[in-house]
């Protein structure tokens, strides 16, 4: 049986209106509430035909309230949905940032008798035939109930299991892969221009196609490499800033080789070449 939610969207950006719109093409009513909001949040939230309220009144009557917003600002709005009398356990509160496993527990304990779900989105915002992911981590029973929510829509959701903080900590883990590298490609080109070798090194990287993060398998090579990779991403940190670019991720990478110098020679595989890069 298909059943009819009342969402409340804590906040309409790019990635919530889209949302937004994939819940309403599906038949659910989808609030959010304009006060504080930029004009373009207003607009956007038009275009998508979703209907203002107040907080106070978003909260009473939403049966999910859907927490897309800077990161930020998320202990922020669950603490101001927690202020309200009308939050209670009949609710479900979707924590969908990009914070931590803890941040989710602080806001998990603060909304405490309101359920709350830990999820990640992971993908584009569903538009143009995109479809993200929603990774769901909690409560079974109100975890297969936002599950639902998205039967049939360009959202993709995947229950991860009853403990909340794993949707977090894939997202975060995923973040620090993807996005760290974003950055290191903008200032590796960055120091090839300067250069005059930015085309022969894309180049070099059109050979490879295939994600580093897959291959699992490496990581206890690059422990064994170490010794040799840090100086060589000093050199490299050099360079960069010859070439008044940012230096301090690829020195971080440096430092973090460096922890693997008590390894060299040695025959580790995965778990032990982790547990070397781990504080004690």
């Amino acid at each position: 049986m298909t059943y009819t939610y009342t969402i409340g969207l804590l906040h309409p950006g790019s990635m919530g209106s889209a949302i937004g719109a994939q819940l309403r093409a599906s038949g659910h009513l989808v609030l959010w509430c304009p006060d504080g909001r930029s004009e373009t949040t207003r607009r956007r939230a038009e275009r998508t035909g979703l209907e203002a309220e107040a907080l106070t009144e978003l909260v009473s009557r939403s049966d999910v309230l859907l927490s897309l917003c800077p990161p930020s600002a998320a202990e922020g709005t669950a603490a101001q949905v927690a202020e309200l009398s009308a939050a209670d356990a009949g609710t479900i509160y979707v924590e969908a940032n990009a914070v931590s496993p803890s941040r989710v527990q602080r806001i998990a304990d603060r909304l405490a008798p309101m359920p709350v779900i830990d999820a990640a989105v992971v993908g584009s915002p569903p538009v143009g035939g995109k479809s993200p992911t929603l990774y769901l981590s909690g409560p079974g029973k109100q975890t297969d109930r936002i599950a639902e929510l998205f039967a049939g829509t360009d959202v993709r959701p995947h229950v991860l299991g009853d403990s909340i903080g794993k949707a977090s900590a894939l997202k975060l883990a995923y973040s620090s892969y993807q996005k760290v590298c974003r950055v290191l490609a903008a200032v590796a080109y960055g120091a090839a221009d300067t250069y005059g070798v930015a085309d022969e090194l894309l180049e070099i990287a059109a050979r490879r196609t295939r994600s580093y993060l897959v291959e699992t398998d490496y990581i206890p090579k690059t422990a064994a490499r170490a010794w040799r990779w840090g100086p060589e991403l000093e050199d490299a940190a050099d360079l960069l800033a010859d070439a008044g670019l940012p230096d301090s991720l690829v020195r971080a990478a440096a430092e973090t080789l460096a922890r693997w110098d008590g390894n060299r020679g040695e025959h580790l595989d995965i778990s032990e070449a982790l547990e070397a890069l781990r504080l004690r």
